[in-house]
């Protein structure tokens, strides 16, 4: 699979992902002799972490006076995780930084080089999938700060509600409902392998149902032990595959575009688009007066019990050992009010919502999207399961053109799910993983 930063990119999130950024300079100033102290706080330099930052801060700062908090940024890139954890590792890290969860996060070394927050009053808001990527045995050491997002299907109202359609708990009533869409002579499943990272949608969005089956698969191929071209995971380029060998997609399927995804799904010209959560924003901007037309649900699996809503968890604050005393009370205060109310309305005001958020302190604004709610009752129902990229540091480079073969009938889904298998295996080694 892509990169966590690649895909996350390439899914327009970046507003939600976090940039693993390294600071300019890591100059964290000691408390004075009359009460004061300043702390830095490293985020990304984009314009909506250098605005949320900028109000966190002015907020913070005004029920706290005698707390200064400087902002210290640099842009992401390729060589931004490197330097967090050369950082990390010669104790010049800012005060409180911004950074991934998951995977990335599992690279840090947490327990050596970060302050375990699991004491904070905050933590027992927190969902517990967003608690297993910010954590290791020893201890808790992220806040939230942003909303979810999730891979799944995106489904038009009019559509489901003119043909008295369900939304399906389990793969066959998937292809029911799609046969009933494509026999009133509407496409029945949007696909833009035009934008080939869409094509992957459909597999990453799987993987919350593979981990219902198996609770231990992430670990299992990290170590080489599990396979896509085996059960339960070889299902994912299964139902791929089943879309276009039972005759359901778009006749352009090979080059449309994501936008013309979106708007057919938007519109009813389609019934189903595979797709995530955050693309949303891409329909208010281009189809604003459609988009409470367009619902969403998870990528059914093959066994309904099985059915869950694959997440991409939110990126966190993270406070390392080497702020101590005055500013460790500083910085523990300074990302308790990014959960607070007004911490909250803030985020509410700064970021776009594409999803639920994963703390019981936020709670999303009452005009969000309708699809946004949609995500609500897996979150409440614990029917959920973080994307495999938060759980494992595997990822092949090549799987959207796999998906492409696949999903265009040219490979058959065993093969490429083969392929894929063997795709990951150089990038594995790599990084230098045991049992590869």
């Amino acid at each position: 699979m892509p990169s966590s930063r690649t895909a996350r990119a390439a899914f327009a999130v970046a507003a939600i992902a976090g940039l693993a950024a390294a600071p300019l300079t890591a100059c964290s100033t000691s408390g004075s002799g009359d009460g004061k102290v300043t702390i830095t706080f490293l985020t990304g330099s984009d314009v909506t972490n250098a605005t949320t930052a900028k109000d966190l801060i002015a907020g913070f700062q005004a029920q706290n006076p005698d707390i200064t908090v400087k902002v210290d940024s640099q842009s992401g890139g390729s060589s931004a995780d490197n330097a967090v954890k050369t950082k990390l590792a010669t104790d010049t890290m800012d005060d409180v930084f911004y950074y991934n969860s998951g995977s990335l996060f599992q690279a840090l070394n947490a327990d050596t080089k970060l302050v375990n927050l699991s004491d904070q009053a905050w933590a027992g808001t927190l969902e517990a999938d967003f608690k297993r990527v910010v954590s290791t045995s020893k201890g808790l050491y992220g806040a939230p700060l942003g909303t979810s997002l999730a891979g799944g299907v995106m489904y038009n109202r009019d559509v489901y509600k003119r043909l008295n359609l369900s939304v399906p708990k389990d793969w066959a009533e998937f292809l029911a409902n799609s046969q009933k869409i494509k026999a009133a002579g509407i496409t029945a499943v949007e696909q833009t392998f035009g934008d080939t990272w869409t094509s992957q949608i459909l597999i990453l969005a799987d993987f919350a149902n593979i981990t219902a089956q198996s609770a231990a698969w992430a670990d299992d191929y990290t170590a080489n032990k599990a396979k896509y071209a085996t059960q339960p995971a070889l299902a994912s380029f299964e139902h791929l595959a089943d879309l276009k060998k039972n005759g359901l997609l778009n006749a352009d399927f090979a080059s449309a575009k994501n936008d013309a995804g979106l708007k057919a799904v938007a519109e009813g010209t389609a019934g189903h688009y595979p797709m995530l959560s955050s693309l949303i924003s891409t329909v208010k901007q281009n189809s604003p007066d459609k988009i409470d037309n367009i619902g969403f649900f998870p990528l059914p699996a093959d066994n309904a019990a099985d059915t869950r809503l694959t997440v991409w968890e939110p990126s966190a604050l993270y406070i390392p050992r080497t702020t101590t005393g005055a500013k460790l009370d500083a910085a523990k205060k300074f990302v308790a009010f990014a959960l607070s109310k007004e911490g909250c309305d803030i985020q509410n005001k700064d970021l776009t919502p594409s999803g639920p958020y994963v703390t019981s302190a936020c709670a999303l604004p009452k005009d969000v999207p309708s699809l946004l709610n949609d995500m609500t009752p897996y979150f409440q129902q614990k029917l959920t399961g973080p994307a495999l990229e938060f759980l494992s540091p595997v990822k092949g480079p090549n799987l959207e053109n796999i998906a492409v073969q696949v999903g265009s009938g040219i490979s058959a889904a065993k093969d490429g799910a083969a392929l894929y298998d063997d795709d990951v295996k150089k990038q594995a080694q790599q990084l230098g993983l045991k049992g590869w």
